[in-house]
This record gives C-alpha cells, sequence and structure tokens, in this order.
C-alpha cells in the first residue's frame, strides 16, 4: 500500500507561516499608523537645518519638536536669549530624549528630569512642560554669567548630574534648534505635518496654546478666526469667551488669504528687543513654533514673510507664497497666518 501524500501537511504549514507573516505585517502597519496620528515615536518627521549653509542639520519626532518649541518660547518669553534657549534645550536632550516621561533615577520626571524631593516642585508641577522649562530657566539666570560658560558647565550648575559632561555632545543639535526656534535662523524648521485629511483641530487648540507658551499677550491683536468657507467669523464677546480663546477679544474679522482652506489664527508681529530685525525675528519664533506643534495641533498651513509651509508635501519645506501682495522672502509682515484642519 502507498503511503500518503505529504502534500496537505506542507500545504498547511506554508498558510500557517503566510498567516503569522500577515499578522506580523498589520501590527506593525497599525503601530506606525497610530504613532504617526499622535506624532510620537517612529521615522524622524522634523528637521532643522543650519542657517549658515554648512549642511548641519538635525532630524526629530513631531512629540521632540513641541517639547523643544515649549522650551524655546518659555525662554524668549521671559527675556532669555538665546544661548540660554540652547542650553536649556541640550540639558532636555540629555535628560529626556525631549519627551515628557513620568521615570527616570529616584524620583526624576519630565523633560529636565526634575525631582520634588529636591524642591523642584510637586510630581503635577514637573510634569508640565511649561512649569519645569521655567523653573530651569529660573535657576540658570541664578548662575553667574552663564551666557559666557561652556554650555555643558552652565546646565550642570542647574541640574548637578552624576554624569556633568554629558551635555556637551547635545550641544551642536541644541545650537541649530534654538536658532530657529528663537527665529533667528528663517525658513530652517520644517515638518512634514499631517495631511489635509486628518481630523480637524480648529482655531482653539492653537490660540490656547499660543497663550500656554507665549503668554496671553500673544493673542491681544489676534485677528478672528476664518471657517472653511473663507467666511469671517467675529470673535466671541468677553463675557462668553472660553479659556483657549481668552485675550484675543477686541479684535477684528480678517478675510482669509486666497487658497486658504480651513480655519486661521493670524498672530500679530510687534517688534522684538532686538534691534534693526527684531520684527523679523519674532515672526519666525512664531512661524517655526506653528510647524513644530502642526501634528499636534492638526495645523495645515502657516506663512510668514513672504514664504509658506505646508503640511502633508513630501519634505514640508518652505517655498514662495502665492500671494504677491504680501511681503517678498526676507522681509518683515504684519502677522503671521496658521491655517488649522478643516
Amino acid at each position: 500500500m502507498s503511503e500518503p501524500s505529504p502534500t496537505p501537511v506542507r500545504r498547511r504549514g506554508r498558510l500557517l507561516r503566510f498567516g503569522g507573516a500577515l499578522v506580523v505585517l498589520l501590527a506593525v502597519a497599525g503601530y506606525l499608523g497610530v504613532q504617526y496620528l499622535t506624532g510620537g515615536v517612529g521615522a524622524p518627521r522634523c528637521k532643522v537645518v543650519s542657517g549658515n549653509g554648512d549642511g548641519a542639520s538635525y532630524e526629530f519626532t513631531p512629540e521632540q519638536a513641541v517639547n523643544a518649541a515649549t522650551i524655546s518660547a518659555i525662554g524668549t518669553s521671559r527675556g532669555m536669549p538665546e544661548r540660554a534657549v540652547a542650553i536649556a534645550l541640550a540639558t532636555a536632550l540629555q535628560e529626556s530624549g525631549l519627551r515628557n516621561i513620568r521615570h527616570g533615577d529616584r524620583d526624576s520626571l519630565g523633560l529636565f528630569q526634575q525631582r520634588s524631593s529636591q524642591g523642584w516642585g510637586t510630581r503635577k508641577q514637573i510634569m508640565d512642560p511649561t512649569y519645569s522649562a521655567g523653573i530651569f530657566y529660573e535657576h540658570l539666570a541664578k548662575v553667574p554669567g552663564y551666557s559666557r560658560l561652556p554650555l555643558t558647565v552652565a546646565a550642570q550648575r542647574v541640574q548637578h548630574s552624576g554624569f556633568p559632561q554629558a551635555y556637551a555632545k547635545h550641544e551642536p543639535d541644541a545650537t541649530l534648534l534654538a536658532a530657529a526656534l528663537t527665529g533667528r535662523a528663517a525658513a530652517t524648521l520644517t515638518c512634514q505635518g499631517r495631511p489635509a485629511a486628518t481630523p480637524a483641530g480648529g482655531p482653539a487648540p492653537v490660540r490656547a496654546a499660543l497663550a500656554r507658551d507665549f503668554g496671553r499677550d500673544v493673542l491681544q491683536e489676534a485677528g478672528a478666526t476664518v471657517d472653511a468657507e473663507g467666511s469671517s467669523a467675529s470673535p466671541a464677546p468677553a463675557s462668553s469667551a472660553s479659556p483657549a480663546s481668552s485675550g484675543a477679544t477686541g479684535s477684528t474679522a480678517s478675510p482669509a488669504p486666497t487658497g486658504v482652506t480651513g480655519r486661521t489664527v493670524t498672530v500679530p508681529v510687534r517688534e522684538g528687543s532686538d534691534t534693526g530685525s527684531g520684527t523679523l525675528r519674532r515672526g519666525w519664533e512664531l512661524a517655526h513654533w506653528a510647524v513644530a506643534n502642526s501634528s499636534a495641533l492638526h495645523i495645515d498651513r502657516v506663512s510668514y514673510g513672504g514664504r509658506e509651509w505646508t503640511a502633508g508635501t513630501s519634505e514640508g519645506s518652505w517655498r514662495t507664497a502665492d500671494d504677491k501682495s504680501g511681503p517678498g522672502p526676507g522681509e518683515a509682515s504684519a502677522e503671521v497666518r496658521i491655517v488649522t484642519g478643516q
């Protein structure tokens, strides 16, 4: 009697292997999809390049971009110089990888791995990036001559780390980030952002985040939101304004720029503390902040100084704006336009 054919057994084995591989592929695809939608870890989708044309660059994730933008905004809002922002960014890169983590050595937490047992604040406060950045700058400002010290020395005077030289390796990346996020290096920070098909964020979260990072004064003269059809919407009365929109009362409605879809938040650009190019620098600070927050806040488009960034493009690069009536590249303009998703 002939032996039974092994073909069905081999076939079942192939099917099992194929099914297992398919499950793994689906799991990986699902994980990457979640990371994309949440702006979490995964392939870097933001990039900052040197404004000096030397080819230096640093790539990072949307999550890191949001935290870096907050650290920078808190510093400049306190009147701290670009060097202080670079020190803070290098410190956060070393301590947490620019992630607001809930663990660390002993009771260390957050962006700067601050410890409640050492007087840095409560656990809740330390996990608030605006608070943790603010108290870092508060301690840094007390270091005599910090701006003239080597970066790793200045950071160590604040942190008292067991690895005092560790901050030095992050100085090149922190310097690039500080130059972009303080507005000195124009059109040097880009993110892919979310494509226009993603769910809407709307202007309220953008206004709330601006007020959180820069203070409410940044919105005092902001223009009205604009709906998806381009019609103007007046700001809510002061008595009924939400926390996200408070500080924006008294502004007047402004029409949507030609070709804009979604809703627009306009942020006025007032002369900063710098001389000469202060307005231009302030504008790029706000514009880069918006791009850094594009994934988290569902921002589709940012325009300033004759340049425009659009989410969902292959590189998310800055290009010459289509609006020829506005200022040309390199020229200051009165406002930064932030267009949110539909």
